[in-house]
């Protein structure tokens, strides 16, 4: 539970409470409905109001949807592919085929697990080289087979231990963007949580890129970088201001295309509709961007990417 969230959470409880008693006693009922008005009401109020620095940890949410959540719930069926062919397999990345109404289509999510264990066996949601390379390769089988390739961002950054830097994981990064930028199919990306850096961009170079309206996409985390400008991480908040790291400012900046609203009070309230409203996007995506020229396509990606962060001299 956040901070900002407690009396939410208190006024949740008597809800239940409350639902719990009705059957028995009636008369509760105008109560739970003067409670469940005054929820809306405190939520509308509260994430009107967020900070940048709330965004951030809105979207590392305990609670919130991860990739695996969000694949279950878009894909009326999916198929797992495991292993890079050169060293190992990496649960940080998830990667297959799935069905999507009547198309198939690829898929590469970026899963941070749930509880002590799986979040290790995940190693919390930071790649290792070999899971940037099992993504190249379903990028590859999207091209032979002529599939979208739809991707899910969601880490802190990507591993950065020597064993990770022995096996070159800068190069595997570096490839799989140099790589994304003229592959040969439609990419559809999504920064569902946390879009850390490099570690992000891996899997985000598209056609149509979204943002979750409480997600965030930075060159570095506001701890680190409150690191580096004030020696000091407990400064956080200052620089989740300066970093303009919330969907808001990603588009505004053209970075993404557009913010998908979540539901009201976070995703985390409702994994449900949150995959809905991407599975809408999907599929009206795919049927727009399938009717243009493949090589049409790759250009206004290759474009779009040169053009961020844009400027000119003005004497």
């Amino acid at each position: 539970m956040l901070e900002f969230e407690r009396k939410i959470e208190e006024i949740s409880k008597r809800i239940e409470e409350l639902k719990s008693l009705l059957s028995e006693h009636p008369e509760f009922k105008k109560e739970l409905d003067a409670l469940s008005e005054r929820k809306k009401i405190l939520i509308q109020k509260i994430f009107s109001n967020l900070s940048a620095w709330d965004i951030v940890q809105i979207a590392r949410h305990p609670e919130r949807p991860h990739s695996k959540d969000i694949i279950e719930r878009v894909f009326d069926d999916y198929f797992e592919l495991h292993g890079d062919r050169l060293f190992g397999d990496d649960p940080a990345i998830i990667a297959g085929i799935a069905k999507l109404s009547s198309y198939k289509v690829v898929f590469v999510g970026q899963e941070k697990g749930r509880g002590t264990k799986e979040r290790t066996f995940r190693n919390f949601g930071m790649p290792h080289p070999e899971g940037y390379r099992k993504a190249l390769r379903i990028f590859k089988i999207a091209e032979k087979f002529s599939f979208p390739l739809i991707t899910f961002v969601d880490t802190p950054g990507a591993y950065p231990g020597i064993g990770a830097e022995e096996r070159g994981q800068a190069w595997a990064i570096a490839l799989n963007i140099f790589e994304m930028l003229r592959l040969k199919v439609p990419i559809i990306v999504f920064i569902i949580g946390e879009g850390g850096s490099g570690g992000a961009l891996a899997i985000a170079v598209g056609d149509r890129i979204y943002a979750l309206e409480y997600s965030i996409y930075s060159v570095i985390s506001p701890e680190g970088c409150a690191s580096i400008l004030w020696r000091d991480s407990k400064k956080a908040d200052k620089s989740a201001e300066a970093l303009k790291l919330t969907s808001n400012f990603l588009k505004n900046f053209k970075i993404i295309d557009d913010i998908i609203k979540e539901p009201e009070g976070g995703a985390h309230r409702d994994w449900d509709e949150t995959a809905s409203r991407i599975k809408e996007v999907i599929i009206r995506d795919i049927e727009i961007l399938r009717e243009k020229n493949i090589s049409d396509l790759i250009k206004e990606r290759r474009e779009r990417f040169r053009n961020i962060g844009f400027f000119k001299i003005i004497k």
